[in-house]
């Protein structure tokens, strides 16, 4: 319940720039749907999201650019 309050106070304002950290996490499957429908909706709004999530099923469903961290160095990931 608190991840999903998180998310609405994230979009209430429409916020140009959505800093979002593993949004999908304690959340059931119908939920991750429905935040999934969220960050595509505000992202066609035009707002630029900022996701990081250890599941690569997020990743490859919602990110246009795909940047890995490891060890302090940021590269970017061509695979996406």
């Amino acid at each position: 319940m608190k991840q999903k309050l998180a998310i609405a106070q994230a979009i209430m304002e429409s916020p140009d720039l959505m800093l979002l950290d593993e949004p999908m996490n304690g959340l059931d499957e119908e939920a991750v749907k429905n935040v999934y429908g969220i960050i595509r909706e505000q992202n066609q709004r035009g707002a630029t999201i900022l996701l990081t999530s250890h599941h690569k099923e997020d990743i490859e469903a919602l990110c246009d650019e795909v940047y890995k961290v490891n060890s302090g160095v940021v590269t970017k990931n061509h695979g996406q």
